[in-house]
């Protein structure tokens, strides 16, 4: 992967939540893990369309 490809998130981390993100890939399940707050615990979740689970704190998008 190219670092300009990385280079165009920039924008979308510098207007999440809480303006640090972590993320963290599966390999096996094929799945990126992106969390806006440490430790996060979710309280409930939901499936997109798309297939992407968006998980909450109250009211918020962890």
């Amino acid at each position: 992967m190219d670092v300009r490809d990385y280079l165009k998130l920039a924008p979308m981390v510098r207007e999440a939540p809480h303006r640090y993100l972590w993320s963290s890939y599966d390999e096996e399940a094929d799945t990126l893990y992106v969390t806006f707050k440490k430790p996060s615990r979710a309280t409930d979740s939901e499936i997109t369309d798309d297939d992407v689970i968006i998980r909450y704190e109250g009211e918020e998008v962890r």
